[in-house]
């Protein structure tokens, strides 16, 4: 049996402050990132176009998805009130899951600083 796992990515730039953090910690300030963003889909089975899932409809929403957060600040979204990158992997996976439910991984990074999160389905 062959499994198949496909990839789409999104980027968006986004602002956000830790409000938690201490007193005179670097991170309660409000401060910027460019993100990247990556959406798996896996599948065994084959549909009548030979894919696992369309990936120009993964495209366009997980674009979606990162537009609602371009430009903005993270805090003001719901569920995003703590804006870690753990919270923005949960955060992609609530808005593509019930339109994609072979999403198998989603993965939230700061390339600039060479951080990432996974999460696994």
């Amino acid at each position: 049996m062959s499994v198949f796992e496909i990839t789409k990515a999104a980027t968006f730039d986004a602002a956000h402050h830790f409000p938690n953090e201490p007193d005179g910690s670097p991170y309660r300030r409000m401060h910027g990132h460019s993100f990247s963003v990556e959406a798996t889909v896996r599948g065994e089975a084959l549909d009548g176009h030979g894919w696992v899932a369309d990936l120009g409809a993964l495209d366009r929403a997980l674009k979606a998805a990162a537009e609602e957060l371009d430009h903005g600040l993270l805090n003001d979204k719901p569920g995003l009130e703590l804006p870690t990158l753990e919270h923005l992997c949960l955060w992609f996976a609530d808005r593509l899951r019930p339109e994609w439910p072979g999403l198998s991984r989603i993965t939230v990074s700061r390339p600039t600083i060479h951080e990432r999160c996974v999460l696994t389905l």
